[in-house]
């Protein structure tokens, strides 16, 4: 068996785990490989080299599984680097939210050895795939867990999204920005613009728009057979595509088609997780704190 770890390259506090997941791959005889950065960051910071660990450049892995250490953004990562090769991924949250992330940093030993005995659910996850016709900075990695945003540049001008649903004209967005989300992503940037909850197996779509510039623009969730096509007008004559956190600037000459992306990605979950749980727990779902009348 063999385990790929990925992590964030700026915070040294997460190294404190690396001893006891190394500890308990290396007792059940699993071998290790890391992403080059995230492997580099930690020999600098303990002093150390890892002699027997396999270093993964870009998006060349082969694994079983992969470990995400670190929060949401450190997940979103890793699912862009080994999501099309289905490789089911384990979150251990170092961050704050961790709402993608199922395993607490405080007590890794438990929960990791329960996995790795194969006692764990996998949930597939839909993903978005864009295509712009042109070469782009995301160097392959086209495809979105979360969302695909197109936003205005530094500029206090709203922008036009001229979008199309299914090749029929849907709607002139005049907006901030849109946000276009996966059901995983619609706890993310889609929810903090007052978009819609979705239950992670839904199958559909959801467009979000920042900042709408009427009162008739709502969100709106569409089937995620659904093919959209978007053309932006703006007084910069560019705008901001971003795919999970990833941005690149764009000419407005460029034509945006998102659908579904040909593969899911995977991610590991103890049986005793679920989506209402996590909605109570870290999103305060339902939590009525007025005192009780009496």
């Amino acid at each position: 068996m063999k385990v790929a770890i990925f992590g964030n390259n700026y915070k040294k506090e997460n190294l404190t785990l690396l001893g006891s997941l190394f500890e308990i791959l290396k007792q059940r005889g699993i071998k290790v490989s890391m992403e080059s950065g995230f492997c580099d960051f930690a020999e600098r910071q303990l002093g150390t080299t890892f002699c027997d660990i396999d270093k993964i450049e870009g998006c060349d892995v082969v694994a079983d599984m992969a470990i995400s250490l670190g929060g949401d953004g450190t997940f979103l990562k890793t699912a862009s680097l080994v999501g099309s090769k289905e490789i089911p991924i384990i979150g251990i949250n170092t961050g704050r939210l961790g709402f993608l992330a199922d395993i607490a940093s405080t007590d890794i030993v438990g929960p990791l050895n329960r996995i790795l005995d194969g006692d764990y659910v996998v949930e597939e996850h839909t993903a978005l795939e864009l295509d712009c016709g042109c070469n782009s900075k995301f160097e392959g990695r086209m495809v979105a867990l979360n969302e695909i945003a197109v936003l205005k540049q530094d500029s206090s001008s709203m922008i036009t999204i001229q979008t199309e649903l299914d090749d029929q004209h849907l709607v002139d967005y005049q907006a901030d920005g849109l946000i276009i989300a996966t059901p995983t992503g619609s706890t993310a940037y889609s929810m903090s613009n007052g978009g819609p909850l979705v239950m992670p197996d839904a199958h559909n779509i959801i467009l979000t728009p920042v900042a709408p510039h009427s009162l008739t623009i709502r969100p709106l969730v569409v089937t995620d057979d659904s093919v959209l096509k978007l053309r932006v007008t703006s007084r910069t004559n560019s705008f901001l595509c971003s795919i999970d956190g990833r941005s690149e600037l764009f000419k407005e000459c460029v034509e945006l088609k998102i659908s579904k992306a040909k593969h899911v990605v995977k991610v590991i979950k103890q049986h005793e997780g679920s989506f209402l749980n996590t909605l109570k727990s870290k999103l305060m779902w339902g939590v009525d704190k007025r005192p009780a009348l009496k």
